[in-house]
């Protein structure tokens, strides 16, 4: 069966409005404020049950996490919460007394980043680009966030970026051409101090490119206003790297907010994780990636789910995602395949996955199987006589 037409595929590639669902004496204009969407964020124990039958799991979850990482789900975003508390939106978001178990493998800082920190908030690992965290808040906040130590601003570690010296850094390492605001979520800070972290930056001649990466366009779609459309706009090249698992979280509001930032001239990629439970069958992670090209928004990178303290129940073994990259390829458009990338514990960068194409290799020439498991012969370089090199693919059904 294609994977189109599973029925699992076939639900999940509809766009469906938030709103009202669980919140339906909201005012529209209101609930389309993202103001209002955060101040209305749901924190407390009490909140959440206000609308949710919680699991003992969950409510033992909330009760004992919250010095590692605080809870807080938008309004927008815990209308997608399902009743089931296997839920692939409820996984992501709920926390969960499994959180309080640690593996001996799990790490505080599983990629390092405190060690490559020449400037306090400034994580300069790759030769051209840098990290640049400015702020450690987000709408809603993951269960398997890898920067869980600093984020949220109850652990006992905190985020104390240092401004002025992170730019005089950038200003003086010619080296780096490309700056990556994250956090937390860099769309929470306000337009104006958007504009001037954008400012300095294009104020320094040698950086080309700066992104975003960013989750408020699932987590809170009312945020991409035309303002802050505006205010981008006038610092181009400016990408944006979007973070969606599952594709019930594009709705006609993600959708629409999506559409305002390309229409702006925003270049869109997703970032998703591998996540048990939520985008680990076929079905599901191909609706995902076919809505976001909807969307305008080009499947970047697959992450294996970092070694975070407290997250062996999200994670899926490297096999699973080997098999989803295998089942996509051949099976859809090319730019609907991300790359599957784990990142080497301990700060050794982003490693891509793959599924093993080359049967054999020699020097006079390398033997390739394809989608289809059919096998196919190259020839190397000055390696095989020039009449096995046909411009139709041989097959190597006796090598």
């Amino acid at each position: 069966m294609a994977i189109t037409q599973h029925p699992v595929y076939q639900r999940e590639i509809e766009f469906r409005p938030s709103a009202p669902g669980r919140f339906p004496d909201v005012p529209e204009e209101d609930w389309n404020s993202h103001t209002w969407q955060l101040k209305n964020s749901l924190k407390k124990l009490s909140q959440l049950e206000e609308h949710l039958e919680l699991s003992e799991e969950e409510r033992a979850g909330i009760l004992l996490t919250g010095t590692k990482l605080a809870t807080a789900v938008t309004p927008h975003f815990f209308n997608l919460v399902g009743e089931d508390p296997d839920d692939p939106i409820r996984r992501q978001v709920m926390p969960r007394i499994e959180e309080s178990l640690v593996d001996p493998t799990e790490m505080s800082d599983p990629c390092g980043e405190d060690s490559h920190m020449p400037v306090p908030g400034l994580v300069h690992r790759y030769p051209d680009r840098v990290l640049f965290l400015v702020t450690d808040r987000c709408a809603s906040y993951c269960r398997y966030c890898t920067r869980s130590r600093v984020v949220s601003g109850v652990s006992d570690q905190k985020l104390e970026t240092q401004w002025e010296a992170a730019f005089e850094y950038l200003e003086r390492t010619p080296s780096v051409r490309d700056v990556l605001l994250s956090g937390g979520d860099p769309l929470l800070l306000s337009d104006a101090r958007i504009d001037r972290i954008l400012t300095r930056l294009r104020q320094i001649p040698h950086i080309q490119f700066v992104r975003i990466g960013s989750r408020i366009p699932v987590f809170l779609p009312q945020r991409i206003t035309p303002a802050l459309c505006e205010i981008l706009q006038k610092h181009h090249p400016l990408f944006i790297s979007i973070h969606s698992n599952h594709p019930r979280e594009l709705t006609t509001e993600v959708r629409d907010g999506l559409d305002r930032l390309t229409r702006a001239g925003v270049q869109i990629g997703n970032q998703s994780v591998l996540l048990r439970g939520v985008n680990d069958s076929l079905p599901v992670h191909a609706a995902l990636l076919h809505k976001l090209l909807m969307c305008r928004v080009k499947p970047y990178y697959l992450y294996q789910c970092d070694l975070i303290q407290g997250s062996s129940h999200l994670r899926t073994s490297i096999q699973t995602g080997l098999d989803l990259i295998e089942g996509l390829r051949g099976h859809t458009s090319g730019y609907a395949v991300p790359q599957y990338v784990l990142d080497a514990p301990g700060g050794g960068g982003k490693i891509p996955l793959n599924p093993n194409y080359v049967v054999s290799r020699n020097e006079e020439r390398i033997v390739l199987r394809n989608y289809e498991g059919k096998q196919f012969v190259y020839p190397e370089v000055g390696g095989m006589p020039s009449e096995v090199a046909s411009p139709v693919a041989t097959q190597a059904d006796n090598l």
